[in-house]
Parts: structure tokens; C-alpha cells; sequence
């Protein structure tokens, strides 16, 4: 057998990112452990920026919650600057609510970390990181969410025996060896059991690469005894979240008390019963693979995540290529002479309709630079006229069978030129193309759409169907997933529409009359001229 290569060499630059000066001197020494020999080190996201816009980093480790920027501030920072965005992130986390998990995997995040975390954890999540591909931006930031709603038990905790999980580990400090042959003898057949005589040897193990799963402490011991221990584990990252059970001969309510002041999650009274002791310790294990679990869905979410896109990136790939087949046939075809004039216009329509389609496997890349600013408008001249008339070509022959009469009126500047915006032809294309739709869609059948250009400054485009658009959803008429009674709706179009008149400095805006029973869609775009 070959040995396994590493993608850690002692050239590879981290950068730990951790308001807790503790954490990252436990997290650079881990580090150390592995050879690595640049560690970066920031207090909060905003100086990790500064690090990062300064330094050369192969990797970032970041706790999530801190002051001034926090983890999740600084991942989208990194993703949205074209320099930083490839960069493996891992997020070090306590964190275990679905909604702000997936907002992490939506925004890029490399690998989730959760606390408590042993060296060999670190290790192999770094490793993965750094064995990953670069980092892709995914088609939109909230699609995530969608995948995960579609297959829910990505990020539910794991069903016991879903997740291959180690082991657990109990560790029994006391000073009497009759108490740990006891103890070790009750859990050894369910648990890996380690043991310890003393305060200093819980510390020790606790704060070590391969900390225990739960603490059984005795209170009195000679040197450090139990309480000191229980202070000095929660002041320390890697052992301050382990569970500790005291067993003690102490029964007097100031102990307790003083116990759980100090984070014990039990107290249990010697002389030892095993018939209360057993079933105690197993509902706290309960909780230790509950945790354990979460970081095996939270690997599960990301790789749902990266299979996803994955899939769409290559669908994209693969639909390019025919799509341009299918264009440059129709266009060879309606030039030939031979062609009567009803096939020429059935390819034209042909080319139209996968001229839609290519624009729309080329629009998703550019949506999601929109929303997270990194879209760069390269502005020309756009006949914004002539994509009306094609658009309403395409949805008569589409809305054939509901009968709408759709017309277009454009102070008579159609095809002549004149009627010019400065943005981008592609992105005005789905612009028109999603608001039309929405529309025909919503008008009843036998209704009339009525588009309309306007010679104005800035240039006005209007789309008017008959209906008005509910109350409850007008307020939120442009958000993302805003739908209301339509049969497969997305919620998508009128956002979409709002982000690409935004993002080439125009306007898109919702009347609606119930006097008149109508909607109007007002779209404004500079103008060339």
C-alpha cells in the first residue's frame, strides 16, 4: 500500500480567526502539531480581511460568532472579492440551528468544524479543504436552502447507526482505585473508558488533541480537586463544552450549587449505585452522538450542496453546446430560399425560443454575481425595441391556447434604432422576457397584455395585463420566492427582474388598480442617446 499524500506542507499558510486569544493559541498549536509552520492569527473578521488583502493564505479557520465582523460577515467578504474567493474556509462552530447552517453552506463555506473538536478532527477537515476544488459560486445564494428542502435529511440529525461515529469515551477521575475498577468495570462494555487519579491528569486529557466525551469527577481529591478542575476545564476551548457528572460523598446543597455554577450537567452520591449511575450517564451520551451526528449531517449538507451544483454546472456545460447546434441550423435554414414563408417563421420562432434558452443558461451565472455584487456592467447600446417585438412574438405563439391578445406599442421607434438603453442585451432580454411571462401568466384567459416603449428620459417600458395583483403579496411582490396561487410558481421571475433592471442602473416598479382591475409593470433603463 502506497502511503497517503497530504495536501499540508509546511509551506501552507493558515490563517485562525478567533476573538478568544485562548482558541487561537490551542488552534496554532494544533497546527504546529501538524507541521505547519506560518500561522496568521486575527481577532475578528475585519482585521483577518486586512490580513488577507496583506498576506499570502492558503487556508482560513474562523469561529463564527465575533465582535466588529463575525465568521459569516467575513466568508461573504472573502467570496464576493474575485483575489480571496477560491480560498478553502473552514467555520468552527458551536452552531446547530438548520436555518443559519444552510446560510453558511449557501454562502460558500469550505467545511463546518463544531466544538468541541479533537487535533485529529482539525486534521482531517483541513485536509479535505485543501483537497477540495476551488471554491464555485453556486447558481444562487438561498438555492441551498431549496436542496435541502428537497432532500430533508441531509440536515436532520442522523437516525442512530446512520453516522459512523467513533466510539465514545467516558473519562472517571478519582483518587480511590476501588472507585475507578468500579466505574470502569459498570462502562466498559458500552463506552471506551480512560481513567485518572487526579485534577492535574483530567486536565491534561481533557485539554489534549483527543479529549473525552464526558466527565465522571470526583470533588475531593488531594491537589486540584474537582471544582478547580471544572473551573479551569470551561476556561480552557477545547474542554470548556465536554459534560461533567460529579461523584461525590458530598451531599450538602452549597456543593451543588457550586457544582453547577461551574457547569456540571449532574450530580451522583457515593457510595456508588450503579442502577442510578448507568441510566444517568447514558442520557448524557445521548446528547454526545446527538453532537456527533450533527457534524456528520453538517459534512452530508455540504457534499448534497456541492452535488448540486456540480450537477447544474455540467448541465449548463452540456446544454450549450446543442443549443448553439440548434440556433445555427435554424439560422442556415431560414435563409434558404426554398423555405416558404410559414416555415421560415416557424424557425425563426425555433431560433428565438433556444436563443431564450441559451440566455437563460447563460443568465445564472451572471444572477448570482448580481446579488452578491460582483457583477461588473460592461454597458452598450441595446435595441431594446426590437427584443419587445421578439418577446411578444414568443409569448403570443406561447399563449396561444389561452387566447390573450398581446400587443406592443412603441411610439413607433420599433426597428428604426432610435430606441436605445445603455445596459446589457442579454440581461434586458430576460428582464422583458420574465416580466411578460408573469403577465400573460396571471391574466385571464381572453385578456389583453399590453407592452408599451416610451421615447422618454430615461427610456419607460411598460407591461399592462388585466388583474390586479393580490393585496397580500403586493408588498412582497418582488422577493425572492414571492408566489401566490400560481400553479408551479417559483417566486423567482419578478426578483430576477428586479436585480437585472438594478444591475444596468434602472427600475422596475408595481401599480396595481382594483378599480380598474389591472397591473402595470413600469421598467426604466438609461438611455444610449
Amino acid at each position: 500500500m502506497q502511503p497517503r499524500h497530504s495536501p499540508i506542507t509546511k509551506e501552507t499558510v493558515f490563517l485562525v480567526v478567533d476573538d478568544l486569544e485562548p482558541m487561537r493559541k490551542v488552534t496554532a498549536g494544533q497546527l504546529h502539531l501538524m507541521g505547519i509552520n506560518t500561522i496568521l492569527t486575527a481577532s475578528n473578521g475585519l482585521q483577518a480581511l486586512q490580513l488577507l488583502r496583506s498576506h499570502k493564505v492558503d487556508i482560513i479557520l474562523s469561529d463564527w460568532n465575533m465582535p466588529v465582523m463575525s465568521g459569516l460577515e467575513l466568508l461573504q467578504a472573502v467570496r464576493t472579492d474575485p483575489k480571496l474567493s477560491h480560498l478553502p474556509f473552514i467555520m468552527i462552530t458551536a452552531e446547530t440551528e438548520r436555518i443559519r447552517i444552510e446560510e453558511a453552506i449557501a454562502n460558500g463555506v469550505t467545511a463546518l468544524l463544531i466544538k468541541p473538536y479533537s487535533g485529529a478532527d482539525l486534521i482531517m477537515r483541513v485536509e479535505r479543504a485543501l483537497s477540495a476544488p476551488p471554491h464555485v459560486p453556486p447558481v444562487t445564494a438561498a438555492k441551498v436552502s431549496t436542496h435541502l428542502r428537497a432532500s430533508p435529511n441531509a440536515l436532520d440529525a442522523a437516525a442512530p447507526g446512520n453516522a459512523k461515529v467513533a466510539h465514545p469515551t467516558i473519562l472517571v477521575i478519582d483518587d480511590s482505585p476501588e472507585n475507578l475498577l468500579l466505574m470502569s468495570h459498570l462502562f466498559k462494555d458500552e463506552y471506551r473508558v480512560r481513567v485518572g487519579n487526579s485534577g492535574s491528569m483530567a486536565l491534561e486529557i481533557c485539554q489534549s488533541n483527543n479529549p473525552p466525551d464526558l466527565v465522571l469527577l470526583d470533588i475531593m481529591m488531594p491537589g486540584i480537586d474537582g471544582f478547580e478542575v471544572a473551573r479551569r476545564m470551561r476556561e480552557h476551548p477545547v474542554s470548556q463544552t465536554i459534560p461533567v457528572i460529579f461523584v461525590t460523598a458530598m451531599t450538602d446543597k452549597a456543593a451543588s450549587l457550586k457544582g453547577f455554577e461551574l457547569g456540571a450537567v449532574d450530580f451522583v452520591t457515593k457510595p456508588i449505585d450503579p442502577d442510578v449511575l448507568k441510566p444517568r450517564v447514558r442520557n448524557f451520551m445521548r446528547y454526545v452522538a446527538l453532537r456527533k451526528q450533527m457534524q456528520f449531517a453538517y459534512d452530508n449538507a455540504l457534499e448534497l450542496a456541492r452535488l448540486h451544483e456540480d450537477v447544474e454546472q455540467m448541465t449548463r456545460h452540456d446544454l450549450k453546446g446543442p443549443l448553439a447546434g440548434v440556433i445555427g441550423l435554424a439560422q442556415k435554414l431560414a435563409v434558404d430560399e426554398s423555405m416558404s414563408r410559414n416555415q421560415i417563421t416557424q424557425l425563426r420562432m425555433i431560433e428565438d425560443t433556444s436563443l431564450q434558452l441559451l440566455g437563460m443558461v447563460n443568465l445564472s451565472a451572471e444572477l448570482f454575481k448580481i446579488e452578491t455584487g460582483r457583477f461588473t456592467l460592461d454597458a452598450q447600446p441595446v435595441k431594446v425595441g426590437d427584443i419587445l417585438h421578439r418577446i411578444v412574438d414568443i409569448a403570443r405563439s406561447t399563449f396561444a391556447a389561452k387566447h390573450i391578445v398581446v400587443s406592443l406599442e412603441a411610439d413607433g421607434l420599433v426597428g428604426t434604432g432610435v430606441a436605445s438603453a445603455l445596459g446589457d442585451a442579454m440581461l434586458c432580454y430576460s428582464l422583458f422576457q420574465n416580466l411578460l411571462q408573469n403577465a400573460c401568466e396571471a391574466s385571464p384567459e381572453g385578456g389583453a397584455v399590453v407592452v408599451a416603449l416610451r421615447d422618454e428620459t430615461p427610456l419607460l417600458i411598460t407591461i399592462e395585463n388585466r388583474g390586479a395583483v393580490p393585496a397580500a403579496i403586493r408588498e412582497r411582490f418582488f422577493d425572492k420566492f414571492a408566489t401566490l396561487g400560481k400553479p408551479g410558481g417559483t417566486g423567482l421571475g419578478t426578483y430576477s427582474a428586479r436585480l437585472l433592471a438594478q444591475a444596468q442602473n434602472g427600475t422596475v416598479t408595481l401599480a396595481v388598480s382594483d378599480e380598474q382591475n389591472k397591473t402595470t409593470l413600469a421598467v426604466t433603463l438609461p438611455r444610449a442617446d
